[in-house]
């Protein structure tokens, strides 16, 4: 089932068009690693799909509500140094649907999202303390308090060590596999054994490209 679809979807910033053309399918349980050169559009497709800039021209179809959509944008908007726990912040992620006061059934998902991800003793822990994974899994966490549906992520492992690269994507990958959550991820680490999805979407130079994770890498091997 396809959950978004883009047709000839053309994004870009006052007259100059980043993605132009783009036609593709979010499918329901997909993980999809979008990848490509810096400049290549990926941030700005992301941006499209989720409202936040408008189409050039084309259409986006979504057969799910926009805000069934989790996103965990490359730049957090958390202050790190904000004496907020990791409770907090994950609970931060409900506030479209709670914007006076959490209830008890958004602290019960907050600390269901926590436990999810393995994270439930950092509950009380204040943010600014935390290691830059650590941090990273609380803000999944509270990307998660948007949707049990679709996760978009942003190059969520920048800057981590590979240790925590590692457990990352053994987390994102749980989430697909376990909780049939559809994941989008940006990513600019392009080593084979890191492109964890089951398609590739290559932006390279508006020559795009997509399809299962192994045919990306026979294209590539074959260039």
């Amino acid at each position: 089932m396809s959950l978004i679809s883009l047709k000839k979807v053309k994004i870009g910033y006052g007259n100059t068009a980043i993605i132009d053309g783009l036609s593709f399918d979010i499918q329901d349980k997909d993980f999809i690693c979008v990848v490509g050169p810096n400049g290549s559009g990926k941030t700005t497709l992301i941006r499209g799909i989720l409202g936040l800039l408008p189409l050039m021209s084309g259409k986006i179809q979504f057969n799910i509500n926009r805000n069934q959509i989790g996103y965990m944008p490359q730049e957090t908007t958390v202050d790190p140094n904000f004496p907020a726990s990791a409770f907090e912040i994950v609970l931060s992620g409900a506030l479209n649907k709670d914007p006076f006061f959490y209830s008890k059934e958004t602290k019960e998902r907050a600390l269901k999202a926590l436990k999810l991800l393995g994270i439930e003793k950092l509950e009380k822990r204040c943010f600014a303390e935390l290691s830059g994974g650590q941090r990273q899994k609380v803000l999944l966490a509270r990307a998660l308090m948007a949707t049990d549906k679709v996760l978009i992520l942003d190059e969520p492992s920048n800057n981590l060590d590979k240790k925590s690269k590692t457990e990352l994507y053994e987390i994102v990958q749980k989430l697909n596999k376990e909780q049939d959550i559809t994941i989008v991820m940006i990513t600019h680490d392009l080593d084979h054994g890191n492109l964890i999805g089951t398609k590739i979407l290559s932006l390279h130079d508006k020559d795009y490209f997509f399809g299962t994770t192994e045919e990306y890498v026979r294209k590539v091997h074959h260039e």
